[in-house]
Order: structure tokens, then sequence, then C-alpha cells
């Protein structure tokens, strides 16, 4: 027993050098590989359909589409990516209609993939039943062409595949709406392939191989950054094809699933209740990483790899982690090399100075973690209902209350308490980093906000208080009736965490003396509200398509009014100066003219307050020391290209950072074995006294 005992300890601290409990098979310790995770599990990959943030960092490392936006600059600034150049709109018939003329890179090429060839458009579907990946079967590739774009918009009017994008697209096309019906038509057989190269569309057309048309009613200058979109991007023919086959579906082999691009990779294993894998795509032409940013990106080593051949990493694994604390301790054992930063390990991983700034905490610097933040293009807004009786409309009545309450509901306790301070107060429609945005003094909300000591602060209750009482409500009653003001917030619930920020809401009106009844509600009846106008105070938001003020001055555009004509207007806000000047920005170069129309479009809602103006998330994410080119990017997803791991680097802190303890282990065995001894010792002088001869 002793001599077990005694092997079992050597045995152990000989494998002391080892990694117990690396997720990962040890083949893999010193692989270019980046390690990630994800919680949802993508619903859609196909381009057509694809548009969450979720599947984004999938779709964007395959597709390209003709544009992406520069890496490191700041404003946002779109650049070619399988395009030779950014197209140039060029106006007709007195600007009826306008035209983009796109030119595509030559010499480009598909990743290896079996839809490319022909034999395999036939397969029995006996063969397809016993396959677990199309990636068994042969595969080839072929170079990109101008028809492959122009069939992908075709399928945005695709009668089965219900693009999120299609109606604004008809709105724009020439001749979509009524492509659609074409396809509807002579889509009559179910589940049969439905080749749209036998139907032209009359507002896209091939000029040569490399190079198409896209033909616009009017002018829609926006339309240059949906062609940095995976809607934009193209989709083989071939690929459809293959996947219609009888047999594929039911096997989830299909576009939805597998994607089919010319990206820097390709998607080799898709299982979204466990691993996702992306390997690097060996038919990828190449892609120079940039040689120019921001002031301050060369000091931090942005530009160390100015001009060098990208992609840097050849495979790209992610985890399925539906908690968060599991992702947590993985991170922090060096087993994924990123990692966002949830309220629960907040304060384990930031510390914030005195004057406001975030900083890593000692434990993180230790490790040679880095912080990156930035200001999300988004807006989470609390809306009144236009329609409402009580809070909405233009009288001067309603539009105090809405002025009152927008003081007194305090968005920068709401960031302390519920976000750890992650976030900037929202004093307007716009987002920062869109052409518009003031920053500073000018850019704060006067009706809520005033300037001193260099930082905007929030106008003291009893300005609340004086505008509630001149809207005929002091105290919170109606000064007509005495009756209390009751106000109605419509919510959203998603569980047991929803308690206490609803009792916040609640105290902010009580501050004002009025009751707020939060009438809960799950998604689907929360929308069903919105859509018929039932609602009277809710809370949404809205996450930017593309760094345009079109694209969120459009939510108070009366034209866009959620009840009158399911836009994305779900205050169901109308002004008629602000929708007269919406018309006259929407489809102006960014200009100086451009900045003052949108300056006084802010003027106007902000006086009007049918939103309270909430605030702009601001995103904190984590990586270690040994990836370099890190930098966030809110309107792309397709950085991973650019992004360079130190393998060695991290397998050595791996290995320091998960060594096993063994001295409980070996003081265990000490103990026991000590307490070994007296048994052995009398068993073996039991054994001694029986083996004396009797005499």
């Amino acid at each position: 027993m002793l001599r077990a005992l005694l092997l079992f300890a050597v045995t152990a601290l000989a494998g002391c050098g080892e990694v117990w409990n690396d997720p990962y098979p040890a083949s893999e310790r010193t692989s270019n590989t980046l390690y990630s995770a994800f919680v949802e599990r993508p619903k859609h990959l196909d381009p057509v359909q694809s548009y969450t943030e979720d599947e984004a960092r999938f779709t964007q490392q395959v597709y390209e589409p003709p544009l992406q936006y520069h890496y490191l600059k700041r404003p946002y600034e779109l650049i070619p990516l399988s395009a030779l150049e950014v197209p140039k709109p060029r106006e007709i018939e007195g600007g009826k209609f306008t035209v983009y003329e796109i030119r595509i890179r030559p010499g480009i090429s598909y990743q290896p993939h079996p839809a490319f060839v022909a034999g395999n458009h036939a397969l029995a579907p006996a063969r397809i039943a016993r396959l677990k990946s199309p990636y068994e079967l042969p595969a080839a590739t072929r170079e990109l062409v101008a028809d492959d774009f122009i069939y992908q918009i075709k399928r945005l009017a695709h009668p089965r595949l219900h693009s999120p994008i299609y109606g604004l697209m008809a709105e724009y096309i020439v001749g979509m709406a009524e492509y659609s019906e074409q396809l509807r038509k002579a889509d009559t057989k179910k589940g049969e392939w439905l080749d749209l190269r036998r139907f032209p569309l009359k507002g896209v057309e091939r000029v040569d191989s490399h190079t198409y048309r896209v033909t616009l009613k009017g002018r829609y200058p926006q339309f240059v950054y949906w062609l940095a979109m995976p809607f934009f991007a193209p989709v083989p023919w071939e690929a459809e094809k293959f996947f219609h086959q009888p047999g594929m579906q039911p096997r989830n082999f299909t576009l939805d699933w597998w994607p089919v691009g010319t990206g820097p990779y390709m998607l080799t294993e898709n299982n979204p209740n466990a691993r996702m894998v992306l390997e690097r795509n060996p038919n990828f032409r190449g892609e120079a990483y940039p040689s120019e940013g921001e002031p301050e990106d060369a000091q931090a080593g942005l530009l160390a790899d100015a001009g060098r051949t990208v992609p840097f990493i050849d495979r790209v694994v992610y985890s399925r982690e539906k908690e968060g604390i599991p992702y947590w301790n993985k991170f922090l054992q060096g087993y994924y090399d990123t990692s966002g930063i949830g309220s629960d390990q907040f304060d384990q991983a930031v510390r914030v100075a005195i004057e406001g700034e975030a900083q890593l905490t000692q434990e993180m610097e230790a490790r040679g973690i880095g912080l990156q933040t930035s200001v999300a293009t988004t807006i989470i807004y609390v809306g009144f209902n236009w329609l409402d009786p009580v809070v909405g409309g233009s009288s001067e009545r309603a539009r105090k209350l809405r002025q009152a309450l927008s003081i007194a509901v305090d968005m920068e306790e709401y960031l302390s308490i519920f976000a750890n301070g992650r976030g900037l107060v929202g004093h307007g429609p716009l987002a920062p980093g869109i052409f518009g945005w003031r920053d500073g003094e000018q850019g704060i909300n006067p009706v809520t906000h005033v300037w001193k000591d260099g930082a905007a602060r929030r106008r003291p209750l009893e300005e609340a208080k004086r505008l509630l009482a001149e809207a005929g409500y002091p105290d919170g009653r109606d000064a007509k009736t005495g009756q209390p003001l009751v106000l109605y917030l419509d919510a959203r619930t998603t569980g047991p965490g929803d308690k206490p920020r609803l009792d916040w809401w609640r105290r902010q009106f009580e501050k004002l003396s009025v009751q707020l009844e939060v009438r809960e509600t799950d998604w689907n009846r929360f929308q069903e509200k919105i859509r018929k106008g039932s609602q009277q105070i809710f809370i949404l938001g809205w996450n930017a398509d593309y760094p345009d003020p079109e694209n969120f001055m459009f939510l108070l555009h009366g034209a866009q009014s959620r009840m009158k004509s399911q836009g994305e207007n779900a205050a169901n806000y109308a002004n008629p100066e602000f929708d007269g000047l919406f018309e006259r920005m929407k489809n102006m170069e960014n200009s100086p003219e451009r900045q003052k129309i949108v300056d006084r479009m802010t003027d106007i809602a902000r006086r009007d307050a049918p939103w309270i103006w909430g605030f702009h998330p601001k995103d904190f994410s984590l990586s270690h020391g040994w990836l370099a080119n890190v930098k966030p990017n809110n309107m792309a997803r397709n950085g991973i290209k650019y992004l360079r791991a130190d393998v060695e680097k991290r397998a050595a802190l791996r290995r320091e950072w998960n060594r096993p303890v063994l001295w409980p282990l070996v003081l265990i065995l000490v103990v026991l074995a000590g307490s070994a001894v007296p048994a052995i010792v009398g068993y073996r002088r039991r054994e001694r006294m029986a083996a004396r001869p009797a005499s």
C-alpha cells in the first residue's frame, strides 16, 4: 500500500508541468487559433436574411460585399472590399433616377465548395443522408463575377426568403416590387429550386463580367452604406441549386447553415449548440493591413503590421457558453482570447478613477490584459406615444409634461446603478460617431441640462416641478379635477431581474408625485401594442444600420409612424417643420448646410420631447496581451482578419496560470500513509504470530 501511494505521488509530481484543465486538445496548444465564445446561437447565416450581431460575427468573415468600413479610421469611412472603388451616384433624367455602377475586382475566387462541382448537383438522397458535412464531398472553386452580385440582389425579393430589407429596397430599386410579384407567380412548385437567372430585374443589369449597375428611384445617397452589408454580398447560383436537392434541408444543408463566400474564412464546423469553427479560406486573395488610422493608433501599436497581408489567424473556434461565469473564468485562465465584461465581473476587471476614467484593476494589469472601450452607435430611449391624449400631441400642456418628466428621470443615476456607468447620457436623436452629432457644451439638451464647470449638469428637480405645474398638474394632481396624475409604462419582461429597474422607474416619477403604473408584458404583446398605438410610455432602442443622421432622424419622421404606416417611428411623433427638414436633409451629402439642418431638427425634437433621450451604451471589452491589433468597430464585424496572436506566449501563460497546486494532495497522501503505518505494523505482527509453529 505504501508503495502504491508513493508511486501515485511521484506520478502526480512528474505531471505538474502539464495543464490538467485545458479544454482543448494538446495538439492545438501552439496552433494559430483564435478562441472565443458565443451565447446566442445564430438563426440565419444566409445573407439575404441575416441581420443580427450574433450572426454577423460569422457571416462577415465569410461574405464580401462590395464595400467595407476602414478598420482604424474614425469617423467611419467606406473603402472598397470586393469592389475596385466606392461607386459614385450618377443622376439621370433630371434626378428622377440615380445610377450606381459597381466594378468588381478581377481574380477573386470562392472558397472550395462542392457546389462548384457539377456532379454534386444530382446526389442520391441516400448519399446525402450519410453526410455529416457538405465538405465530405469533392470541392472546387470559380472566379467571382458580377452576375453573383445580381443574383443576390434578386434574392432580396424571393417569396420564400423574407428578407428584412426587401420593403426598403422595393421603394428604391427600380422594378423590385414588380419583380417580387413576378417571382411569386412563378413559384408554383413547392420545394423546387427557383432559378432567378431566368427572370431579369429591371433596376439591376450586367454591364460586363466584372461590372453591374443598380438604378434607384430618385436620390438615396445612403444606398452606398448598404453596399457594405452582407445583404449585397455575392451569392453563387450553384450554391443555391446545390442546397435545394432533396434530402439536403433535413440535414441542415442549406445556405442558412453553411455560407459560401470569398472572404478570408470559411465555416467548416457548425454545431450551434456547442461549437462553430472558421478556417482560413485557402483561395483568399489576401488584403493589406491598414497603414493609417487615428492619431493615437500608432502609439497603441495598431500600425505595427501596416502593409502586411491578412488574415494573420488561421482558425477561429467559437464555443457556446450559456452562462457568464464559466465564460469569464475560462477567459482568466487564458482559454478565451477576448471577453466582454458582465455586471457581476465589472468590479473585478475595472476601477473608475476620480476623474471618471475607466481603468483596469491591478489584477487585470498583472495578467497583461488590455481594455478596449467604445460608445455604441445606439440609443436607448423612453418614448411618449404622440397619439395619447395625456402625454402626446403638440399642445403646450403635453409638451411641458414631457419636458418635466425628461428632467426628473435621472439617466446619469440609471447608468451608475444598472450599467456600472457604461454609457453616455443622450441629449438628442443622434448617437456619437454619426455626422451631425455635437459634443461638449454645444451638444447638450438645454431642456434637461445646463453646462457648468466644464460638464453637462442635469437641471434641478424644482424646474421639473415648475414645468409640471405649468402643464396643469401641480404636485402631481390635475388642477381642474384634483385627481392624481397616473401614467402607464408598457414594459417588456425578461425575468426576476426586471423588478429593481421597474421600481427605479416608479421612483423617478414619484419625485414629481406622479404615479407610474407598469404594465408588464412579453415581447410579442409589447410589439402588438406598439403596432396598434395603444401604448402610452415605452422603452425601445435603435442600433445604426449605417453612420448617417438619416438612419436616426427617420425614427421621428411623421411618415414613418408605426401605427399609421408600420414604420420605425414608434412614438408616432409628427411635427410639420421637422418632417419638412427631414425630407431636405435625408438625401444631402455631408456638408455645413446639412449640419445646420440637423442642428435645427435636433432643437425641434428637444423642445417637443417625444422621447426621454435615454443613453448611448458604452461597450467594454477585454483582450489578452498576446492578441494584437484589437480595436472596436461598431459599424462592422469583419475585423478578425486583422487580429494577430502570439501563440507561444499564450501557451506559456496558460501553463503558468493553470499550474496544478499539488501540496494539498501530497499532504493528504502523507496523512493517509501515516495513518496506515499502525495498521500495517499490526497486520504484520499478527502474520508473524500466526506463522509460529505450535509448541
